[in-house]
């Protein structure tokens, strides 16, 4: 049975300050949103539960059937608070990102369609830090086009704020050609064995990245997001005197091989875990370069 137009007019009223009931209720939970984070960390898991399902709209079934509304005003209610959260996250995104630009001038265009995806994407990040990457990730591809990939932000969508913390330390542990294109985390050196050093116990060493705070259980998880691999590679066989020059969180080192047939063992970023890093600002673990120094000292002399 059609409705005639006066019940259809009737009905858009109705709807109508349902529309606007919402958008008053989600401003009211944005201004309680930081006094309510800080209670609801202290109180009960069951607690918490229902404290997220009322801010998604997900505390119907907690009520009272005859205080239930409708089930078709809760999903409108639910998909419009989604809406609004999505729009104030890309937003608050958009902001952070017009810090990280500069005001100077640039020859190529940011792709359309690469913007469409990151909005997609990035739409539903909350978290404040992790919006601070995300603004870097835009600010980066605007300056210069093609320095993210879609897998790669496709990769880092699915990352936790703890994931992206462990890649954090990873870099703060890695070295890097000069153009930053090649990361790699050492893990030792040595030396291949041959007649006159089959007996020498110091031609094979190891980097304790444990002790680094990177255990190989965070290797295999930097390796399950794709941004390390979990196999390890090494370099060429250098000979004796041979100078190869890396950059460690902003320090140029250089290693310079003691004896012939030095080989240095690493893990080595991947194409994504290559991008991502260059959203980590150096910070230098002192004491692991000083062990670079102190364990590999039988095979190189580095300097830097």
């Amino acid at each position: 049975m059609v409705a005639s137009s006066d019940e259809s007019v009737s009905k858009s009223q109705d709807i109508e300050p349902e529309k606007n009931s919402v958008i008053i209720e989600h401003e009211q939970q944005i201004e309680t949103a930081k006094s309510a984070k800080s209670s609801i960390a202290n109180t009960s898991p069951q607690k918490q539960l229902l404290a997220l399902a009322k801010k998604y709209s997900l505390d119907a079934a907690f009520l009272p059937e005859p205080k239930q509304a409708p089930l078709e005003d809760r999903c409108f209610r639910r998909k419009k608070l989604t809406e609004l959260r999505q729009q104030q996250n890309i937003e608050a995104i958009m902001l952070k990102a017009v810090q990280y630009c500069s005001d100077g001038t640039i020859a190529d265009r940011a792709d359309q369609d690469w913007f469409s995806h990151f909005v997609s994407l990035a739409e539903g990040i909350s978290n404040k830090t992790m919006q601070s990457l995300w603004a870097k990730i835009l600010a980066g591809e605007i300056a210069q086009p093609g320095s993210f990939s879609l897998k790669t932000l496709k990769t880092f969508k699915n990352m936790s704020i703890n994931e992206a913390k462990l890649l954090a330390k990873a870099c703060s542990l890695a070295i890097a050609d000069t153009r930053k294109k090649n990361i790699w985390l050492l893990s030792g050196a040595y030396q291949p064995p041959k007649l006159f050093n089959f007996f020498n116990r110091q031609r094979q060493q190891r980097l304790d990245l444990n002790q680094a705070g990177l255990s190989y259980a965070d290797i295999l998880s930097l390796a399950d997001n794709h941004l390390l691999f979990a196999q390890e590679t090494e370099s060429h066989a250098l000979a004796k005197g041979e100078k190869i020059h890396f950059n460690y969180n902003g320090k140029q080192l250089s290693f310079v091989a003691k004896k012939a047939d030095c080989i240095l063992t690493f893990y080595k970023f991947t194409a994504i875990g290559t991008e991502l890093a260059h959203l980590v600002s150096d910070n230098a673990d002192d004491s692991f370069l000083t062990a670079i120094k102190n364990d590999l000292a039988e095979n190189f002399t580095i300097n830097g």
